[in-house]
């Protein structure tokens, strides 16, 4: 059950009002997570910078997309599970890949390498070593793309969270 309201363009104020306002016009619709973000200027705001600066990252879609899975896997925020699957679904990872992202892991080294970094990052950052990294390195990632695994998991932490904080769930109504 949502624990925070909707806003909409009409019942917000002030620059939330006009982050509304825009993504109304532009998208025609607006997602309860945003909605509800919309309580706090600064939340919002925040989150849609960082969202689209994502949007440039080097790392690829479809490693990203696993990152968020196991992310949120442990984080619990099933509306943000539901969204990634979905997105991986789309990229074309398969069944077993998804799997295998909710525990953690891949099939691929590399990629389990570059999950296991984004795991680490949210859990225990102080323990990553130079020889981690290195190892990245040696799979083919750049400093780019390891930079931007803090990204994707510092995005998945604000959005996670805020979904529980504010009760988002899959198939939750928070009405208009």
């Amino acid at each position: 059950m949502p624990r925070l309201t909707r806003l909409t363009p009409d019942t917000a104020v002030g620059a939330s009002r006009d982050l509304l306002a825009d993504l109304a016009s532009r998208h025609g619709q607006i997602g309860d997570m945003v909605s509800t973000m919309a309580h706090s200027p600064a939340v919002l705001g925040g989150y849609l910078q960082l969202s689209r600066a994502m949007g440039r990252a080097k790392l690829d879609r479809r490693i990203s997309e696993r990152i968020s899975i196991a992310v949120q896997a442990l984080q619990g925020c099933g509306l943000c599970l539901d969204a990634h699957v979905g997105a991986a679904r789309a990229l074309g990872v398969d069944e077993e890949e998804i799997e295998r992202a909710h525990a953690g892991t891949s099939a691929d080294p590399a990629i389990a390498a570059i999950i296991g970094l984004a795991l680490q990052v949210y859990r225990e950052p102080t323990s990553i070593t130079d020889e981690q990294l290195g190892a990245l390195r040696e799979h083919g990632y750049s400093d780019r793309a390891i930079a931007d695994v803090v990204g994707v998991v510092a995005l998945n932490i604000l959005t996670g969270a805020f979904n529980l904080l504010a009760g988002l769930t899959p198939g939750s109504d928070t009405g208009a």
